[in-house]
């Protein structure tokens, strides 16, 4: 209600001073006329819109009363006023009547400027507008105007202007030919006006349905028919062409502008007309989109709108980014030029009266104050008060009694708008932007602004100017008003998460790209593994033989290689797409380093790191094809054959990103080499671990899998049961090399640890069969020397077959991690070669008095740096944890001795086994018990440094056991126990080749050299017979 007052007020005082109205002269005062008229009409039609207005004020009225104990004074006027302007328009064009003659004036006054604006694209085209390289010669001649402002006044206002003004004073329709040409001109140009965001106008059927009452007015309503007929059919082709026309246009701009910044002082306005003209048609799109009633698929649908906006963004930067070239030169040009001119025409003025004079000389007094070292020094400019002063001026100098008419004196008018213009090139370029350039109307278009992106990223050609979206939403928090402090959350809200999704989409299709492009180069790179070539060769034996082989049509194989073959440049691959579509988004992400929306920083290249990190750990984990149902797993090699190639790939995004692809390497295999990853999901480390422990020495201890010391690899036994795969080709040196690799020091370490924890439960087992048997072993142990006493004791023994089997499993793992932790030394000594040679140094002299907590640190690195210790300090820790609580230490010691009498007296049982024969070809047995001498070894030197005992000592009473054992088989007659008695004897020298602690000295002590020599001959001798 007061608002209305006041517009009332103002309009009538107007009226009363029958003020001059021309936007070519008093631009300001003109320019916020006609936006008071507007802001008034708008409020008005969109208070008619509140459906339930009436119950709104009865109940605001209710709650005053309640309140205050009285009603509101003013509520019957403005239930009068609600009742009023039920059909605001036909109200308000009654009001008007008095102000028809102001109106049609300032709205007349826009002849010189709405026709030049709304032209056709070909027109445009023809004058080669905004063009800097049209003319080279005047390159560096200041973009001049009569009508500085007007040249970059939003065309959507004046088109607001113009149909609600002409509306409320619709009687000059009639009488003049100018306003009814600008009249018909805005009809044909638009078929709905923006009242408030996305609030709209339907203005054909609105003006005819005001105008159909009205006697006399058919030919205006045919009018308004033939216009809306005119902005159906060619409105939307013509505002595309005129979208074509700036893209390319505002290509040169910004192109030309980047080379050659300088010409932004001279050329600014031409900047700022780009901006504005390219606001319009983008605004006039997002409305015209969402609200004609003929929708034409070409002329609404612009899949190429983002190129658009995007240089718009680009204009935008060169202004924030060059804004002090600019200050320097309007500087000079205000001190240099504008205030010269102003000054000779403020003397040439006929009448200047002292106030008028006063405001005129403080304005050149301003610009000739103005220096460059004000801009070198950073000074913060503020010429508010002189645009201010201006206003002022055009008010007292456009009433109908000023003695400085300022309808006399068009050029002063002219001139300062000129000089307002520099001025706000010097203190305004923010607000200008903002003037120009604003498209905060998108946070209220959400779905057409997120369909507009989707169109963006399918089109390969436009994914480059994707980043246009997110920096949109920049513009989202300068919708937002004081008088409306609550909004502010929301519209920040709505910003954040549409920037958020906009470049999350960004990433998540530079990563499929990625991906695909990995996927490609992976299947390249498998067609070069060794085992394709074996057909290859297959080929070339036979045709050197010549051997016809296989079908006459079977089509040759392509060899690898052919795919970078090009016959003709035209013919465009599959990867050569995914590499132009990538490099076209990875440039948009690339385009700035960061971006502040609602004071929160965005880093787009952030967005594509992560989303690499998490495709590329998926992909690893992929890669190794393991399926828990068939227990099958990619082969290592080929699994590290395909990691190389994906982070070839991965290296080469750093050419169109500048990311730090090292960082995603370190953060993504790092974790590969850990149980689980960041989410708690497994990891190719877990993966390989449980596969090798359950399906790989599962199957040998099952005994079809055998350990081939002369080949270091587990190699599959002929059984009934074929295995689902060949366990050579995942346990010899190349294999476990790769694995090594992959899953790296800190990886190898936990499948140590995952195999330690199994040899422990089989060391746990092992004492319970020695305790079981404590009492039998005791007296075996102080009686080796006495044959019957053995032989009787031995019979007394429970469990002697598990007991050999346990420690042959436990022979056979620790067999696997010596393959392993080669590999693993093999690798480390290719990749730092010198850090390992330290450790291998120090590990090398480990003096013989140092304390055992010391030499057990050292063995610990030595370990990790795959280095094969004295004492394995991963076994040591394995069955230091198992120290029961109910055992004294004595105790516990006196089992571990037992159990080393329990395995020597047992091992003659072994000569009966018929897959206990010696194999010289494999340098073991087919059941695994050449594995007992690294189990032995291994075992003693853990059990009895946790036990503090002398290993020696230990071990030189295991051999005195074991050969006396082994030496009472000898004398045997019965072919059945001594079937394989020679391949078991060979275990002895296994023993002692095997063990730092023991000498061959010791073992000639024990047991003579000549059956040891006799023994190999038999089984060389034995193993040729049986290949005959």
């Amino acid at each position: 209600m007061e608002f209305k007052d006041h517009v009332c007020e103002l309009l009538n005082t107007i009226d009363v001073c029958q003020v001059f109205f021309d936007i070519t002269v008093n631009f300001d005062l003109t320019k916020n006329y006609l936006d008071l008229i507007i802001t008034y009409t708008t409020l008005m039609i969109l208070l008619s819109r509140i459906e339930e207005r009436k119950a709104i004020i009865g109940l605001y009225n209710y709650a005053h009363e309640m309140t205050h104990g009285a009603s509101d004074r003013e509520y019957p006027r403005l239930g009068q006023m609600i009742v009023d302007y039920e059909n605001p328009l036909k109200k308000m064009m009654e009001e008007f009547v008095p102000h028809s003659k102001s109106l049609s004036d300032a709205l007349i006054s826009l002849q010189m400027v709405y026709p030049r604006r709304n032209l056709s694209a070909d027109q445009w085209r023809n004058a080669q507008l905004l063009s800097l390289i049209s003319a080279p010669s005047t390159m560096l001649n200041p973009a001049q105007s009569d009508t500085m402002p007007c040249e970059y006044l939003s065309l959507d206002a004046m088109e607001k202007w113009i149909i609600f003004g002409f509306i409320l004073c619709h009687g000059v329709l009639n009488s003049d030919a100018t306003a009814l040409n600008l009249w018909k001109l805005a009809l044909q140009s638009s078929s709905c006006l923006a009242l408030f965001r996305d609030e709209v106008f339907h203005i054909h059927k609105a003006a005819e349905d005001l105008f159909v009452n009205i006697r006399g007015y058919n030919k205006r309503i045919n009018d308004i028919r033939e216009c809306k007929e005119a902005a159906v059919s060619h409105a939307g082709s013509m505002h595309r062409e005129r979208r074509k026309f700036l893209r390319s246009a505002l290509k040169e701009l910004a192109t030309v502008l980047s080379d050659q910044p300088g010409l932004l002082g001279p050329k600014a306005l031409f900047v700022f007309m780009a901006l504005s003209f390219a606001r319009d048609e983008i605004i006039w799109l997002l409305r015209h989109a969402d609200n004609m009633p003929k929708k034409s698929a070409d002329d609404f649908i612009d899949k190429h709108i983002a190129e658009l906006i995007f240089y718009m963004e680009e204009l935008r930067a060169h202004v924030r980014k060059y804004g002090p070239v600019m200050q320097r030169y309007y500087v000079q040009y205000l001190s240099g030029f504008d205030a010269v001119v102003l000054n000779e025409l403020v003397q040439n003025l006929s009448v200047c009266p002292e106030d008028e004079s006063i405001i005129m000389s403080s304005f050149v007094n301003t610009m000739t104050s103005l220096s460059v070292k004000q801009v070198e020094d950073g000074e913060v400019f503020d010429f508010r008060g002189m645009r201010l002063d201006w206003f002022r001026l055009q008010a007292y100098t456009s009433v109908s009694k000023a003695s400085l008419g300022l309808a006399d004196h068009r050029e002063l008018g002219k001139m300062m708008n000129t000089i307002i213009f520099h001025t706000k090139m010097v203190d305004s370029l923010v607000e200008m932007l903002v003037e120009t350039s604003d498209l905060s109307i998108f946070c209220f278009y959400s779905r057409a602004f997120e369909k507009m992106f989707q169109q963006c990223l399918e089109l390969p050609s436009q994914s480059r100017y994707s980043i246009a979206f997110p920096l949109l939403c920049t513009h989202f928090m300068s919708c937002t008003h004081e008088l409306c402090p609550e909004e502010r959350h929301h519209i920040g809200d709505r910003s954040l998460s549409l920037c958020n999704m906009f470049l999350d989409e960004m990433a998540k299709q530079a990563r499929n790209l990625i991906t695909d492009i990995c996927t490609e180069q992976c299947t390249l790179s498998d067609q070069l593994l060794p085992k394709h070539c074996a057909k290859t060769i297959s080929q070339a034996v036979n045709k050197k033989s010549k051997k016809q082989t296989g079908k006459k049509g079977e089509p040759e194989r392509e060899k690898p290689g052919v795919e970078s073959m090009r016959k003709n440049r035209l013919v465009v691959t599959n990867l050569d797409k995914l590499h132009t579509a990538l490099s076209e988004l990875c440039f948009s992400i690339n385009y700035v380093p960061n971006m502040v929306v609602w004071e929160h920083t965005f880093t787009p290249r952030e967005y594509l790191t992560s989303h690499l990190e998490i495709r590329f750990t998926k992909s690893i984990v992929g890669m190794t094809m393991y399926n828990q149902a068939t227990q099958e797993i990619a082969k290592p090699s080929e699994l590290l054959t395909s990691v190389r190639a994906y982070m070839t790939v991965l290296q080469s995004i750093e050419n169109y990103v500048q990311i730090d692809i090292t960082r995603v390497f370190n953060n993504v295999l790092l974790q590969q080499t850990q149980h689980l990853d960041s989410h708690g999901e497994p990891t190719i480390t877990s993966l390989y671990t449980n596969w090798y422990l359950e399906t790989l020495l599962r199957q040998v201890s099952n005994g079809h899998i055998a350990y081939f010391p002369a080949m270091k690899a587990f190699v599959n036994l002929p059984t009934e049961n074929e295995l689902t795969f060949n366990a050579e080709e995942y346990s010899d040196i190349s294999e476990m090399r790769a694995l090594s690799e992959l899953l790296g020091p800190y990886g190898m370490k936990f499948l140590s640890e995952s195999l330690m924890w199994h040899i422990s439960s089989q060391v746990a087992e092992l004492k319970k069969l020695v305790v079981e048997n404590v009492e039998v072993l005791t007296q075996m142990r102080t009686s080796f020397d006495k044959p019957d006493q053995m032989a009787a004791l031995f019979k007394r023994l429970s469990s002697v077959d598990s007991v050999l089997k346990r420690m042959t499993i436990i022979g056979v793992i620790l067999s696997f991690r010596s393959l392993a932790q080669e590999a693993l030394r093999d690798v480390l000594s290719y990749h730092i070669p010198f850090l390992v040679s330290s450790i291998e140094d120090f590990k090398d002299h480990i003096p013989r008095e140092t304390d055992m907590k010391v030499a057990m640190n050292v063995y610990e690195l030595s370990s990790a740096a795959g280095l094969p210790c004295e004492i394995d300090p991963a076994l040591v820790v394995a069955l230091s944890s198992q120290k029961s609580e109910n055992i004294s230490p004595e105790e516990e010691y006196k089992i571990a001795c037992l159990l080393m009498v329990f395995v020597a007296v047992s091992l003659p049982t072994l000569a009966s086994n018929v897959m206990s024969q010696y194999s010289p070809a494999i340098e073991g047995h087919c059941n695994n018990i050449h594995c007992l001498a690294k189990a032995i070894n291994q075992i003693a030197a853990a059990l009895f440094t946790i036990h503090k005992g002398s290993i020696e000592d230990r071990l030189k009473e295991f051999l005195a056991l074991a050969s006396s054992s082994l030496l009472k088989i000898g004398q045997e007659t019965d072919k059945t126990t001594t079937r394989n008695r020679e391949s078991v004897y060979l275990l002895l020298d296994m023993i002692v080749q095997e063990s730092p602690f023991l000498t061959m000295d010791l073992l000639e002590s024990c047991f003579p050299y000549v059956l040891l020599r006799n023994a190999y001959h038999a089984v060389y001798k034995q193993s040729v017979t049986s290949s005959a």
